[in-house]
């Protein structure tokens, strides 16, 4: 087994929220359950930002949902969709 890239793109619940700021809670929530290769905060439109996160985890029944999961409980997160995945 090898390991897995996975893209995450992260939305606040509101467009008043702190990017910055959920993006270092992000960062914190999920660096002790994967790697993280790179994490950027990504122009919308309107003003509006959201957060890039590209990690690599193990290639392991449940470890990107858990991810996920991790990621979806941090305060401000509204939205987390998975962009790409890829076995490298």
């Amino acid at each position: 087994m090898g390991d897995v890239a996975v893209v995450f793109k992260i939305l606040p619940t509101d467009s008043d929220i702190d990017v910055e700021k959920m993006k270092d809670s992000v960062q914190n929530e999920v660096k002790n359950v994967c790697e993280i290769n790179k994490i950027e905060l990504q122009e919308i439109g309107f003003g509006l930002k959201a957060v890039r996160l590209e990690i690599i985890v193990p290639d392991e029944e449940g470890k990107i949902d858990a991810v996920e999961s991790k990621i979806a409980s941090v305060e401000g997160v509204g939205q987390v969709d998975t962009e790409d995945v890829t076995l490298i």
